[in-house]
């Protein structure tokens, strides 16, 4: 049996530490005791990008944020369906994330973040959006796509708490271009999160997928809120 090896350590502000595993060729993150995000599972990440950036499909020169490089699984599929005009705004806050991209992690990577369509900001994307919503040197987005937790109730900091509650989720929705989509990932479904995207304004297309990309393990769920 193949052991698993740990590769890394990160502190998450106001949140559990993260640990980078190998076993044999995969690679997983994990928090706590619970498996974060693996090279196994990562049809669902692909989903939230490549189904967004459907939804923006006849816009010109899209402008997307996306929450959390993770794995690097949503940026590379959108990059792969975005036009050549089209920007992308990473923004991650935790330096050994981007280190791991950059290291153990380099050929998952495939030089995805050295794209000329892409900018990685090392803040808090709740941050990010705020700037956006208030027209502090931001223009708006097309679709702002979010992966930092695993899902509203299972919060890797207490600090997303803030990306879905009202307030937040209506800034997100200030932050976005007439017609854009405000994507959100979640290990589960949550009626009423649904309810709450509603209230703030969207309308909701709650779409369930596989964690695999070959159709089959567990049952995600991706909140697409349009304006």
């Amino acid at each position: 049996m193949i052991a698993r090896e740990l590769l890394g350590t990160a502190i998450v502000p106001d949140g559990e530490d993260l640990r980078l595993y190998r076993h044999d060729r995969d690679f997983m993150i994990v928090v706590g005791h619970n498996e974060l995000m693996s090279t196994r599972q990562n049809g669902s990440e692909i989903a939230l990008a490549t189904q967004s950036i459907a939804r923006i499909a006849k816009t010109e020169r899209q402008a997307v944020l996306i929450g959390g490089y993770g794995m690097g699984f949503t940026l590379r599929a959108a990059l792969e369906k975005l036009g050549a005009d089209a920007h992308v705004t990473v923004a991650e806050l935790v330096p050994e994330i981007i280190q791991w991209a950059r290291g153990p992690m380099k050929e998952l990577e495939a030089g995805c973040l050295d794209d000329p369509r892409v900018r990685l900001v090392m803040t808090d994307v709740a941050d990010v959006i705020s700037a956006n919503a208030f027209s502090v040197g931001g223009t708006g987005y097309d679709a702002i796509l979010l992966d930092v937790d695993n899902g509203p109730d299972g919060l890797v900091r207490e600090g997303n708490g803030r990306l879905y509650k009202m307030r937040g989720l209506r800034m997100a929705r200030d932050a976005l271009r007439p017609g854009g989509v405000l994507a959100i990932w979640s290990a589960a479904r949550d009626p009423n999160f649904t309810q709450r995207l509603k209230l703030a304004g969207f309308n909701v297309d709650e779409v369930e997928v596989r964690a695999r990309a070959n159709g089959k393990g567990a049952k995600h769920v991706i909140w697409f809120a349009t304006v």
